[in-house]
């Protein structure tokens, strides 16, 4: 159904919110959790201090004990705090050497504490005694952060008047600021800005805190912002990361009198964020007849028939939230608003009603004469080739199952209408009828899929298929759309099962997928892309495809779920495997465009290289050059975080270059360690490469000719990118140059792993396929095991006493060996010497400076000379 189903259901704003109400959320309970003391195995002196019995605690106060935690972290001076002793008990315990600044196990040191009680006389002797003002503890909140959380104007002024500083900023960058507009503190807000308070300050996702206010609708505080003091006040046109303005938010939370007032002072109405949506689209979107009607009012129908990326004006909006009758009602009676109005994929808003299965919208749509015979352009796959397949509304509703809708639609008849047809209706047949694509459709489907099957048994070896009996499951090893993976045993080997769902009927049905991927897969032959085993072809319930078991997981998975460290060196080789996988698909005689590669989608073997894997998407080329006609593709496959913008933006014509901008995003992503526009969600990490041509950021420290390739191989024209057998040289010097050597060694002795930067490969080490990176990772007791007997070899020095003279081999936070992808192979050390540690650099400072400088001077390549 064209790009509309891409469209998020929730977008990076929204997350950001939900994510902020849970953190400062977390923040009050653990604060909370302080305040709720216990006096389990507490001392006579921090039961006195508890009490605020300031003569006990004079007498029982000692050097020795005023700074005893409790099982909470909790000091004498936390615990003065938390029951509201005095400053006179505050000071005594200061005088005693009372530390001001300890912090408890939650985070929170005395002053905050103070702070959150708005406890002045408390806040005034912590300073006085020596008390840090800005002390960050959890969350990397200060004072001033939870006075304004808590809306203690007085704590505040004094917080400010003893030098806090008024911008500092937490853990999202958000300032005091920021946190007084988003909990409504109008007092507080006042007295930031009357000291200082910069109003333009972003935060984590450029947020602004004239964004919160209209978010949650605080007319005064918004007012406030916008008039500020001086040149420091709010920009009411700012944006964030999603391009929101404050317009947006307040549209979007139907706020009235905080639209009326940005309109007043300038706001632009007719700007769009990232996804395309005007303020009007979002207020349509959630239902907000009266923020509407105030729109329209105030700024004219120029918006009405604006169309996002989605294709989807206001009016398929208000169909699409489906909940607003009389929203509909209002629009249909616009005159700038055509209800018949195709977006690019051709739905229209009675598509978008069908969809959702809004009855009631679909009812009052077709009373008003909107037509049911108009079409969406969506996708059909045959065979080897793709077409686009004409869809009606009645046909959103049917593959939907809103039963209701389809009966409504096949048997409505207006009442201006004397015998109303639809398409597929015989003139003068009585009633409105549109034939359903079942079950004529549905029978197309399976023939052609039958055919598919059967042509695939007969071009596949007999001994490549067999029956699902054969294969032994065993445990699921991953999952999508399309079915399970299952790790299992085949013919006494271990293999992977990959099971697809039986649905033969769709736009684009499983068992075309498997059949393609089949047809794919078995005529594959190289070491750098997955080894096909064997299919199940049998029965539509239990195919299967067979292929080898990869142990060493998904790239994905190493760098984001497991979180292990990749040396350099590793890096490369991982770049250069996925880089000859590539160039052979698209070097076949009849090529393979892949179409979905991604992290995902790159499995690790145990010796550290890798192969690419899953081809469901992908789809044979008729020519060489690897371009394909205009209806020969189907718009949006694989996944968006990694999608080249000529397939976002829906362009039917594309080719094997679309692989290249993929690869650079793995690239990237594996370089830097972590995902593409990691703030953002996937569609709208899509939109901002395709839309507003934005790149990941390059740090310094990537190589200089990586850094070349991938501003090639992402550029925003296909034919300007390179091909994969031009990037393969590239690759391969930059992996054998010399100053990749020396920054995978740094990086080892950073991490207190082995330095292996004068290592060589040990002669009787067995090549495989001319590869021979040493393994992945294992197990942590193997990996130390082979470790030392290779040293205990090499030295004469036996294990045991190897192992207790040398400490300093570390394992990080997860049981691993730091760099689990860095080479175990042992320099050559004359017998009955011992290895000492590496010596590490002088400060990290120093290893960043010489990292750069390897990177900046000592690489050369004959392009760049």
């Amino acid at each position: 159904m064209g790009n509309y189903k891409s469209r998020p259901t929730i977008s990076c704003a929204d997350e950001l919110k939900n994510k902020i109400s849970e953190s400062y959320a977390v923040l009050r309970s653990k604060l909370i959790e302080d305040l709720r003391t216990r006096d389990v195995e507490w001392t006579d002196f921090q039961q006195a201090c508890s009490r605020s019995d300031v003569l006990k605690v004079v007498e029982l106060a000692s050097s020795d004990n005023v700074n005893d935690k409790d099982h909470a972290g909790l000091t004498p001076l936390h615990l003065c705090c938390i029951t509201g002793g005095s400053k006179d008990h505050v000071r005594c315990l200061l005088q005693k050497g009372g530390d001001a600044n300890t912090l408890s196990r939650n985070g929170f040191s005395p002053l905050h504490i103070a702070c959150y009680k708005g406890d002045v006389e408390l806040i005034c002797a912590l300073l006085d005694g020596g008390g840090n003002v800005q002390h960050f503890g959890y969350h990397e909140v200060a004072g001033l952060h939870i006075a304004s959380m808590c809306g203690h104007e007085e704590g505040v002024e004094l917080l400010i008047s003893r030098q806090s500083d008024v911008n500092s900023q937490d853990v999202v960058k958000f300032s005091p600021l920021h946190i007084a507009c988003y909990f409504g503190h109008e007092k507080v807000v006042e007295t930031l800005i009357k000291d200082g308070a910069e109003i333009d300050l972003a935060g984590s996702v450029d947020d602004k805190p004239l964004h919160l206010s209209a978010s949650k609708g605080y007319l005064k505080i918004t007012q406030l912002l916008v008039e500020g003091i001086g040149d420091n006040r709010a920009d009411v046109n700012c944006v964030d990361k999603e391009q929101h303005t404050p317009l947006h938010f307040a549209c979007k939370g139907g706020y009235l009198a905080i639209i009326t007032y940005l309109l007043q002072h300038d706001a632009d109405h007719r700007l769009t964020n990232i996804y395309g949506d005007t303020p009007l689209h979002l207020a349509c979107y959630h239902g907000k007849l009266e923020a509407v009607k105030t729109l329209i009012s105030q700024t004219g129908d120029t918006c009405l028939n604006m169309e996002n990326i989605f294709s989807e004006t206001p009016l398929h909006s208000a169909c699409t939230y489906g909940r607003s009758v009389d929203l509909v009602k209002y629009l249909l009676e616009q005159d700038a608003v055509d209800m018949n109005y195709q977006g690019m994929d051709g739905h229209t808003a009675l598509h978008s009603a069908c969809y959702h299965g809004h009855s009631w919208i679909v009812q009052l749509l077709l009373d008003h004469g909107v037509d049911m015979n108009l079409i969406a352009l969506s996708s059909d796959q045959n065979g080897g080739s793709e077409k686009k397949e004409e869809q009606t509304c009645l046909m959103w509703a049917y593959e939907r199952g809103h039963d209701a809708i389809v009966t409504l639609l096949k048997h409505y008849k207006r009442p201006q209408d004397e015998s109303a047809c639809g398409d597929y209706s015989q003139p003068g047949s009585e009633g409105s009828y549109v034939s359903v694509p079942s079950p004529l459709g549905k029978l197309r489907s399976m023939t052609r899929e039958k055919i598919d099957v059967l042509h695939l048994r007969a071009n596949i070896p007999h001994n490549l298929q067999v029956l699902f009996t054969d294969i032994e499951l065993m445990e699921p090893i991953g999952s999508g759309s399309f079915g399970c993976v299952h790790k299992g045993k085949f013919r006494g080997k271990i293999c992977a099962v990959k099971r697809y769902r039986a649905s033969t009927f769709g736009a684009k049905s499983d068992v075309d997928m498997f059949c393609r991927e089949v047809s794919i897969l078995s005529q594959l032959h190289s070491s750098y892309v997955i080894k096909f085993v064997a299919a199940v072809l049998d029965d539509p319930s239990q195919f299967a495809i067979i292929t080898e078991f990869v142990s060493g997981g998904s790239l994905f998975s190493i760098l984001h779920e497991q979180k292990r460290l990749i040396d350099l060196h590793s890096k490369l080789t991982i770049s250069l495997d996925v880089a000859k996988g590539m160039d052979y698909l698209h070097t076949l005689p009849q090529p393979i465009i892949h179409r979905d590669l991604n992290s995902h989608n790159i499995l690790l073997t145990e010796n550290g290289h890798a192969v690419v894997a899953d081809f469901g998407e992908s789809r044979f080329l008729s020519s060489r050059e690897g371009m394909v006609q205009d209806d020969n593709m189907t718009k949006q496959p694989g996944n968006l975080r990694w999608m080249a913008p000529e397939i976002f933006t829906q362009c039917t014509k594309y080719s094997i270059k679309a692989d290249m901008f993929s690869y650079a995003l793995c690239i990237w992503e594996l370089l830097a360690g972590e995902l593409p526009f990691a703030h953002l969600k996937p569609a709208a990490a899509a939109a901002e490469m395709a839309y507003r041509n934005t790149r990941p950021p390059i740090a310094i420290t990537f190589p200089k000719p990586i850094i070349s390739l991938l501003q090639k191989a992402w550029h925003a024209n296909p034919e300007d990118r390179p091909e994969f057998s031009s990037s393969i040289p590239i690759l391969e010097m930059c992996k054998e140059s010399q100053a990749v050597a020396m920054l995978s060694n740094s990086a080892q002795m950073e991490t207190f792993t082995i330095s292996t930067s004068h290592c060589a490969p040990e002669e009787d080490e067995e090549e495989d396929d001319g590869r021979s990176t040493p393994p992945l990772a294992g197990h942590v007791s193997a990996m130390r095991t082979r470790w030392e007997l290779e040293a205990s070899k090499n030295s004469g020095v036996p294990v045991d006493e190897l192992r207790r003279r040398i400490p300093y081999l570390q394992l990080d936070k997860n049981g691993y060996v730091s760099d689990p992808l860095s080479t175990l192979r042992m320099p050559l050390m004359p017998s009955g010497s011992i290895p000492e540690p590496p010596p590490l650099p002088s400060s990290p400072t120093s290893l960043n400076l010489a990292v750069s400088e390897l990177l900046q001077e000592k690489t050369k390549f004959p392009e760049e000379k």
